[in-house]
């Protein structure tokens, strides 16, 4: 067991995660990623990281969207595994148990945002990581155009993943015949 995983498991155990918890079958180890570069500030005015090529293709892919009259903005890019361990920790403070937890947020080191490839998408005039951004022109234009710029929406409806419809979370993996 590398000395990774071994921090996982241990993390997993704190936050009481079973480690035979259906979402770690589900989704696999998502290393943090070695080199960050910004993006600039979020819908929120904080600032936001992605690796090089997310990062590269994130631009040219709003650049376009703005050209077809769609203004897409960050919610959310890199977290670390410390920052989604905080996040499952604020959710346990609340009342919130790890299953209802696990129903909206991955298990730390099973995120795609710690590999710097994630970004949470949003526009104006809607309300941020929520469904409801499925009604909007900026969902409609990523569904249609995403692919080509190397994204895909990681958890759509139905899902085998044990996460919720997230609309919102697009990851970037181009394939190799992607172009850009």
């Amino acid at each position: 067991m590398s000395d990774y995983t071994t921090r996982i498991a241990a993390l997993h155990a704190t936050l009481g995660i079973p480690a035979g918890h259906p979402q770690l079958q589900a989704l696999p180890l998502c290393q943090e990623a070695p080199l960050l570069v910004p993006l600039g500030l979020d819908a929120f005015g904080r600032d936001q990281f992605a690796e090089p090529a997310t990062a590269a293709a994130w631009r040219i892919m709003q650049a376009a969207a703005s050209a077809d009259g769609v203004v897409l903005q960050l919610a959310s890019a890199f977290r670390s595994v410390d920052y989604q361990v905080g996040l499952i920790q604020r959710k346990l403070a609340q009342g919130q148990t790890i299953d209802t937890i696990l129903q909206v947020s991955a298990a730390p080191g099973h995120s795609e945002h710690h590999t710097g490839r994630a970004l949470d998408v949003t526009t104006p005039n809607s309300e941020a990581l929520e469904e409801s951004f499925e009604n909007t022109p900026a969902f409609a234009w990523l569904v249609l155009h995403a692919q080509r710029f190397g994204f895909h929406l990681s958890y759509p409806r139905d899902n085998p993943t044990g996460i919720v419809y997230e609309p919102w979370h697009w990851c970037y993996a181009p394939l190799a015949t992607t172009t850009v």
